[in-house]
């Protein structure tokens, strides 16, 4: 088997894509584009090189990352790999779970209904819509 050699430097945006932040490196680049992605609290662009111990800020979805890069890699390879590529930190982890916890709770009450609402719910419905109207 023949071995690459060790990558001294990688895009931002193929970086991003190789840890498996995202999932094409177009959706990545769009990302670093419109400023979801910070480099030592900073913009970027996509082609700015990463290099090992920088520390970046990834925003996908409701999610944030902190995370600070450890390897380097311009494949895409599986996931414990793509996870051996950075770290994230302590403070982070706990703060994405507390977010999660609380859009669970916020959706805890909501319950959806079994079926569409027949002829008689639906003019029910008509009608209160009506008298808020007014």
């Amino acid at each position: 088997m023949i071995e690459s050699p060790p990558v001294e430097h990688v895009r931002l945006d193929v970086w991003l894509w190789a840890a498996r932040f995202f999932k094409t490196r177009s959706l990545a680049r769009q990302a670093v584009d419109t400023g979801k992605v910070e480099v030592g609290g900073q913009r970027a662009k996509p082609s700015r090189s990463v290099r090992v111990d920088e520390a970046l800020r990834v925003t996908r979805g409701e999610e944030t990352f902190e995370i600070e890069v450890r390897g380097l890699s311009d494949t895409r390879g599986p996931a414990p790999v793509a996870q051996a590529l950075y770290a994230e930190s302590e403070a982070s982890i706990q703060r994405r779970e507390q977010q999660r916890l609380q859009r669970a709770a916020m959706r805890d009450g909501y319950r959806p209904p079994e079926h569409k609402p027949d002829k008689r719910a639906r003019r029910l419905i008509q009608a209160l819509g009506d008298i808020d109207a007014s």
